[in-house]
Order: C-alpha cells, then sequence, then structure tokens
C-alpha cells in the first residue's frame, strides 16, 4: 500500500506520521507514503496555481492546468491507482470505505485549497470524492489524513492485536461498548464503580453485557445507526 498527497502543503501531512502506530507501520514497511506538491508543475512564471472563477464570487479556484499535469503524471507512472478528491460536496467517509480501501495498491489523495477545485479536473480523473462530514475546513489535508489513518489501520500487521479492529465503532452497525481499567473504584468519582460482571470471569456474560452497553450506546449517541441496526436485526430473526 501508497498513500500519495498532492498538497500545496506538504509539511502540514509530515508530522502525523512520524511518531506512533503510524510511524513504526512505516519502518514494518506496510505502506508508504509520498508527498507531490501540484505547484511545481505550473508553467506559470510565479508559479500561480489560482485564478478567479467564471461567474463572479470570491476567493479564487485552483486553476486546471497545474493539477492536470501533475494527476496525468503520478497516473502513468501509478496505473493501478486510486484517486480519490477529499471535498465536502460528496458522499462521507465511513469505517466500510476504510476496510475497502485498505485492499488498494495505491491511493492519491488530492487536496483542495481556497474554493476548491476546477470541476473539470474532478470529471477528468476522480475515482471517488469523498468527504469527512458537513463542515468547511481550510484544506482538504486534514480530511485525507483522517482518511489515511483509518484506512492504514485495517492494512495487516499495522495494529499490533487486529481482535481490535473487531470490537471497534461501527462493525455490526453499533458503536464500542465502553471500556473501564484499574482502578476499580476512584475515590473522586462518587457511584461511578466499574461494573462488578467484569471481574467474575464468565466471558459468555461479559460478552453479552458489552453487547447490551454498545446498543445502549448506539441508542443514545447515534440514533441513526441504531435504526439501520434495528432494521437488519429485525430481518435477521
Amino acid at each position: 500500500m501508497k498513500f500519495i498527497f498532492v498538497t500545496l502543503f506538504p509539511n502540514l501531512i509530515k508530522p502525523y506520521f512520524e511518531d506512533s502506530i503510524m510511524k513504526r507501520a512505516i519502518e514494518k514497511n506496510l505502506f508508504s507514503i509520498e508527498f507531490v506538491n501540484f505547484r511545481d508543475y505550473s508553467s506559470n512564471k510565479h508559479k500561480k496555481v489560482d485564478d478567479t472563477p467564471f461567474g463572479g464570487g470570491a476567493g479564487m479556484v485552483l486553476a486546471v492546468e497545474p493539477l492536470y499535469n501533475c494527476l496525468n503524471d503520478l497516473k502513468s507512472k501509478y496505473p493501478n491507482s486510486k484517486i480519490i478528491f477529499t471535498t465536502p460536496v460528496a458522499k462521507t467517509f465511513n469505517q466500510k470505505d476504510a476496510k475497502r480501501l485498505s485492499l488498494e495498491e495505491t491511493i492519491i489523495f488530492v487536496n483542495g485549497r481556497y474554493e476548491g477545485f476546477d470541476e473539470r479536473i474532478i470529471e477528468e480523473f476522480a475515482d471517488e470524492v469523498l468527504s469527512i462530514g458537513d463542515f468547511i475546513l481550510s484544506g482538504g489535508e486534514l480530511a485525507s489524513m483522517v482518511m489515511a489513518d483509518a484506512i492504514a489501520r485495517n492494512i495487516t500487521e499495522v495494529l499490533g492485536n487486529t481482535e481490535s479492529l473487531e470490537i471497534e465503532s461501527f462493525e455490526n452497525e453499533l458503536l464500542e461498548a465502553p471500556s473501564f481499567t484499574k482502578p476499580k473504584t476512584f475515590s473522586n468519582i462518587k457511584n461511578q464503580n466499574v461494573i462488578s460482571e467484569f471481574f467474575k470471569g464468565n466471558h459468555s456474560i461479559i460478552a453479552s453485557l458489552k453487547e447490551n452497553l454498545a446498543i445502549a450506546k448506539t441508542k443514545y449517541h447515534r440514533p441513526d445507526i441504531y435504526k439501520k441496526y434495528k432494521t437488519r436485526t429485525k430481518y435477521e430473526k
């Protein structure tokens, strides 16, 4: 797996991969990263990459030529790559996407700035357009980092314990059950002792308890997901 970040600001992304789980995975050659600044592909003598929008309006739009030259070059180098544009006007990225995309050979994230892309570039090169939510960021770099992290976690051996993936939120359309650790009682927080069943060693009871807690948590925090879960389980019975 290789992640390529097409961006005007590679230094916004690089530090995230220089520590913790992502750093160790790169050191083990489980995946690699590359940064491409599409300003380098501008033929403008000032290396300009944006221009005013047709039809008027505030801000500047990323020009066609630099991105076309950049993506055309990358596509010739990585013919089996999947090109993903990060944009708020797209389907919301989710855990199923993360698992699906973890099987790709090369993913190219195209990160916008200013008022976004000239639509012709998206139509020409995008295999997918994805968003991380209904809000606006200053650029696509944060969104591509979020997606890359979620995807990388599903690559074999990136996580030390693969069982962690099986119990995480959004598996089986439920949020993950609440977690607890030592001590059993923390005197500063009243009436908040850890549920006693967790200490009795009956794994079937613990599993059932965690499932019920996950259902309750999902119903409270994400009624939209809970509705899907109820619909699925209704038809499975």
